[in-house]
């Protein structure tokens, strides 16, 4: 039967020509639908047929729906040709349209010029066909290859878990709509093509590729052998870490640099993530049960993405991950890590004893509630129950400093001791789930939920000898706390928030003061202080720093901007609950009660700046303890951007007399904070402090330490080094 078109028809041939492609278009998929079903039914019957010519009626009745089946297509030879003949000038359109010779694809899954989006894959065994189902936010899907399972009963998996959109809220960067010069495809977790994409500006000024690439030489990250994919270690984990962050907070730098026209995407934990996917940038890639190599207990994490990088958690949207799913051999699947985010109706009042909700019970058609079904991440979670293996618990929290963000806490091993259904809020059933921690792990959960009555003043911090050595001079309290000994507090100094200048430092070009009555905005090219900065405002929301530079230029008292301005972070006070605790052998040393994320600022350095020769009078090991010294060498700068300070002044502090928090902070080999100099500047003279930020992610009561370098002269300050790092030096200065 074939159709005419014409270029210009009336209005009763038009109808008349669309009644007729709906018939034919709905004669295509019955004749498809009955031909699929005939051909489905008939291989069933010829399998299960005996030798005496019976059928079982049950076992034909007994099989998969529909959308289980992997469609068998006829070949291309077979198809009838709907084509018709064409006036001359009109072009043929789906379904008249018939590729050429050129354009059939002469191998499976190899399609050559076509003008199809997509070509008709060939069929493939039922034991490797995974139903494209929509997972719940609790579900990780399936691995994409077999599995196996190992000796010593450890089943290991490839580590190529399906791709979700994350759930967690994020608010840096958000843009409300997706510009860009050009798209890039992005890759999945597991580093496969995704057919979602991005938008990304591939002007010359903002080249993420080379980003990726200059960051990635920075930490020696290039070429990660299999190995290091399949099992990683402390270290390798926190350089990952370290460059997901970098290179997040640099697209939501470029993001908000670009007002209302962004040339990113809406989610740059997301796109940064996919990046590093596609170069191979992961860890711990091989799924295991138990603890993760590189992952200690108390770890935290603020980003799904950033768990799945290093192999704690793969799926980036799932609150369930897990393995072990065969066809072919009837392997059952075994849950290895829950994310507990009270996204579901979660119990969580003994800190040792989890009530886990199952997945799914939303029907996304048309989002009413249903029963959950035992499949999937429920059924991993239930096979576990009888198999007894260890399960991973990462508990979500609530990011006090990012109201809308949510920290995730790695509270260690559980194992699940029973399960049940019960009526849920929608009426529907539920699966239950109660996981029990294993005992003698160290304290995380708990020692996040026995702090924050400290910080909402219900009880006293215990072992607590003061309860603010500020004396009200910072805008929150530190208090000072004593577990160890009966030792009453460190020797008596002057508390004082900032640095004593006897004169102020002389810039051969002092830069003009901003008139931002409202504050600097992020793409403001009028504002002299985004200028000196190269063009950017060094932080992003909320107080964290980019990346570290030779100097950063903020705000000074002749600028007209408020204290609460962007480029004023170093000036507006302590932003977490910091205490003076007493070490078991290096004396008092800083931490903090409240999670501290990546790049955010943690304090300033308070003290006296002192000419450089007088180091040397200070000859007691008390003065020197609490002298910095710019000039020094810092090993653990190395790896950093910039990492070489090259400060234009040699900038000496003192803060034996005179002194903030930050003299107590202790040096380590291997330091989770980092120093970068600030300059303010009023009018033709300039001030140059220090200012200290995290190295990475800090869980509340880790001990704050930074690198105090190494003394290039005077090497009788030399110290043994107590900081019982891996990578300790044996001393410092």
């Amino acid at each position: 039967m074939k159709y005419h078109t014409t270029q210009s028809l009336n209005s009763n041939q038009s109808s008349l020509a669309g009644k007729m492609l709906n018939f034919l278009e709905l004669h295509c998929i019955s004749i498809f639908k009955y031909n699929f079903w005939f051909h489905c039914v008939s291989q069933m019957g010829k399998d299960l047929r005996s030798s005496s010519g019976f059928i079982h009626k049950k076992e034909v009745l007994d099989v998969k729906p529909l959308r289980a089946i992997f469609p068998v297509f006829p070949e291309q030879s077979s198809i009838p040709s709907l084509a018709g003949s064409f006036q001359p000038g009109v072009a043929p359109f789906y379904p008249f349209l018939v590729p050429n010779e050129s354009q059939v694809p002469t191998k499976p899954n190899q399609a050559g010029p076509s003008n199809f989006d997509k070509t008709i894959p060939s069929p493939v065994p039922l034991n490797s066909y995974r139903t494209p189902s929509q997972y719940s936010e609790r579900d990780s899907g399936p691995s994409r290859r077999e599995t196996r399972s190992h000796k010593g009963g450890a089943a290991v998996d490839d580590g190529n878990s399906n791709y979700h959109r994350q759930s967690d809220q994020f608010t840096e960067g958000t843009s409300k709509k997706q510009r860009g010069r050009s798209r890039q495809k992005t890759t999945a977790v597991d580093g496969s093509l995704s057919k979602k994409t991005i938008a990304v500006d591939r002007s010359p000024s903002v080249d993420l590729d080379n980003i990726v690439a200059k960051s990635l030489k920075e930490f020696r990250l290039i070429g990660l052998e299999p190995a290091q994919q399949a099992d990683g270690n402390k270290e390798l984990i926190n350089l990952i870490l370290m460059v997901y962050n970098l290179l997040r907070r640099r697209i939501v730098q470029f993001e908000e640099s670009r007002g209302d026209n962004p040339g990113f995407t809406r989610r740059p934990d997301m796109t940064a993530g996919n990046m590093l996917m596609s170069k191979g940038i992961r860890t711990n890639k091989r799924k295991i049960i138990g603890a993760v190599p590189g992952i200690e207990v108390g770890d935290i994490f603020f980003f799904r993405m950033e768990m799945s990088l290093v192999g704690l958690h793969a799926p980036v949207m799932a609150g369930i991950d897990y393995m072990g799913v065969n066809v072919s051999t009837g392997e059952e699947p075994l849950a290895v890590s829950i994310v507990s985010s009270a996204g579901y109706e979660d119990k969580n009042e003994d800190e040792n004893v989890l009530i886990y909700s199952g997945q799914g019970g939303l029907d996304r058609k048309d989002g009413k509630v249903v029963d959950q079904k035992l499949d999937r991440g429920n059924l991993a979670l239930e096979t576990s129950l009888h198999r007894a293996n260890e399960v991973r618990v990462i508990r979500g929290l609530k990011d006090i400093v990012n109201g809308t963000g949510k920290v995730y806490m790695y509270d260690g091993l559980y194992k699940i001791h029973e399960s049940w259904r019960e009526k849920g809020k929608g009426g529907c059933n539920v699966f239950k789930y109660k996981l029990v921690r294993i005992p003698k792990q160290p304290k995380a959960f708990t020692l996040w939920k026995s702090i924050q009555p400290w910080k909402d003043g219900a009880t006293l911090r215990t072992y607590m000898i003061l309860p603010d050595l500020t004396s009200g001079k910072e805008i929150l309290p530190v208090c000072l706390v004593n577990d160890v000994d009966d030792e009453r507090g460190p020797a008596y100094f002057t508390y004082t928030p900032f640095l004593k200048y006897k004169k102020s430092f002389d810039l051969p070009r002092p830069s003009s003061s901003c008139t931002c009555r409202g504050g600097c905005q992020p793409g403001d090219t009028n504002c002299p202080c985004i200028r000196i900065n190269e063009g950017f405002i060094p932080y992003i929301s909320p107080g964290v720093l980019v990346s570290r530079k030779t100097m950063i230029h903020e705000c000074g008292s002749s600028c007209l901007c408020p204290l609460t301005c962007r480029n004023r972070v170093t000036q507006a006070g302590l932003k977490v609950r910091l205490e003076v605790f007493k070490t078991k052998n290096r004396g008092w040393g800083l931490r903090s009660w409240d999670p501290i994320r990546s790049g955010q600022f943690i304090c300033v350095h308070g003290g006296e700046v002192i000419d450089t020769s007088k180091t040397i009078e200070l000859g007691s090991e008390e003065d020197t303890h609490f002298i910095f010294d710019s000039t020094r060498i810092y090993p653990s700068l190395k790896c950093l951007p910039d990492g070489n300070p090259g400060v234009p002044f040699s900038l000496v502090l003192n803060a034996y007399s005179f002194g903030n928090v930050a003299r107590f902070m202790n040096h380590s080999c291997s330091p989770n904070v980092f120093w970068q100099p600030v300059l303010r500047e009023n009018n033709n003279e300039s001030y140059l402090g220090i200012a200290f930020y995290a190295l990475g992610h800090i869980s509340p009561l880790q001990e704050l330490t930074f690198d105090y370098g190494v003394a290039q002269e005077n090497t009788q300050m030399k110290k043994n080094c107590l900081c019982g790092s891996s990578q300790c030096r044996g001393f410092f200065y």
